[in-house]
């Protein structure tokens, strides 16, 4: 079975017959198998599919993020220097003067941290990539 007659077949079965798209992914998954279909494969199969059956990809607008007046930061700024937890205020300082992620400030271990070079070695971060960010 050609690449044609899989988009061919799933076409007509689309229009005779409205299922479930878990139902209609497993239908598809047969076709797939026989095929031994890699991802290329598959997704120039369901390019075809989509000019074939008129069907426009829609991408979601991207928002720009809310900035915060130059007030708000001045008091989110008291509050954090003028806070008690010592605790929160190291993680605070720690997102704001080295511009980790939270998620890597989560990760972050004492052997991590190089307080004679500061520096703080980042592991498994976005991208599962490693990297060394300093500090002041």
């Amino acid at each position: 079975m050609n690449k044609e007659e899989i988009i061919t077949g799933f076409v007509e079965d689309s229009y005779t017959i409205r299922m479930s798209a878990s139902k209609k992914a497993k239908q598809i998954a047969k076709y797939f198998r026989q095929e031994r279909a890699d991802y290329e494969y598959t997704k120039d199969v369901f390019r075809k599919l989509r000019e074939i059956l008129d069907i426009r990809v829609t991408k979601k607008a991207k928002k720009l993020p809310y900035v915060p007046t130059e007030e708000e930061i001045k008091k989110y700024y008291e509050v954090v220097w003028k806070s008690k937890n010592l605790l929160h205020i190291i993680m605070i300082k720690t997102l704001l003067y080295t511009g980790v992620r939270v998620t890597e400030l989560i990760n972050i271990k004492l052997d991590d941290v190089d307080i004679n070079n500061c520096q703080i070695k980042i592991s498994n971060g976005k991208g599962n990539k490693d990297r060394i960010v300093p500090f002041p």
